[in-house]
């Protein structure tokens, strides 16, 4: 049986989203939108509602709706990659998408890509001025997110990586991946990481977003520490962070970089980075 899906009314002008369960908190409308007017173009970017069991009957409306493509959030993105055709060669390595652009208006075909990988590769350039190469990392959690972020790392020449998850075995794709790029690596419980020496800290898992503490490596100024949680800032992490004189990132900056990517392929156009970035952090701010 067909699901309602409660998105707004198409209309003439192109038209972009994110498609999540929840969706509404998200930030991507406040950037795409901020990046469209600097463009000067009536580009619109919506949230669309899409609950689990939907996501199908939701990539096949985008097309017939008028949208030119769509990102993907949580809980979709594993499933997208299962149904958007061709994929991107990060795609179809993570299993996991995260943008759709329609690739055949003809016959609504929407090809699926993954900007987390590259995004993060930017962040660490750009933001964070953070080289892997040769480096150490140690990583909360080894779901997508943790996925793409390694991924970028192996590329960048990381030499071993820590994964410190509840389940061991939810981190196999992530260690399986890791090791065929060169990475050497080892999984441990959330516990075992107190203590543990390292050039990176990540957190790729909600727990902060309630003010809940992780059992912490040796932090300092040689370690760079990147809570991807970008809702409340600072998270717990990042304030254990500063007050060692480590430096310190939340989400924001994986959020608009990746943003930036999709805005790319959407449109063809350079993304404005710097004003999705003052966008990103007006919505931050605001409730």
């Amino acid at each position: 049986m067909p699901v309602s899906l409660d998105w707004p009314a198409p209309d003439e002008r192109p038209a972009c989203g994110v498609i999540g369960w929840p969706v509404t908190y998200s930030l991507s409308p406040v950037i795409h939108e901020a990046a469209f007017r600097a463009l000067g173009t009536n580009w619109r970017y919506l949230h669309l509602p899409v609950p689990p069991g939907a996501l199908r009957e939701a990539i096949n409306r985008l097309a017939s709706d008028g949208y030119a493509g769509a990102n993907v959030t949580i809980p979709h993105k594993t499933q997208a990659a299962g149904i958007a055709t061709p994929l991107s060669e990060d795609a179809a390595r993570l299993k996991a998408v995260n943008t759709l652009v329609l690739a055949d208006a003809s016959d609504g075909t929407l090809a699926g890509y993954n900007t987390d990988a590259p995004g993060f590769a930017n962040f660490l350039a750009r933001d964070a001025d953070w080289d892997p190469s040769g480096r150490s990392a140690l990583i909360y959690g080894a779901g997508g997110a943790a996925r793409a972020c390694v991924l970028a790392l192996a590329r960048g020449g990381l030499a071993s990586l820590v994964v410190a998850v509840r389940e061991t075995s939810r981190a196999e794709r992530l260690l399986h991946l890791a090791a065929s790029l060169g990475v050497s690596t080892e999984t441990v419980m959330f516990g075992a990481a107190l203590g543990r020496s390292c050039d990176l800290v990540l957190n790729a898992t909600p727990v902060g977003r309630g003010g809940e503490n992780l059992p912490l490596p040796k932090l300092g100024p040689k370690v760079l520490v990147v809570d991807l949680i970008y809702r409340p800032t600072p998270t717990a992490l990042l304030e254990a962070a500063r007050g060692a004189g480590a430096p310190a990132f939340g989400g924001l900056g994986l959020l608009v970089h990746q943003a930036a990517l999709s805005f790319e392929l959407f449109t063809g156009a350079p993304a404005p980075l710097e004003i999705m970035r003052e966008a990103a952090l007006s919505g931050l701010e605001g409730p």
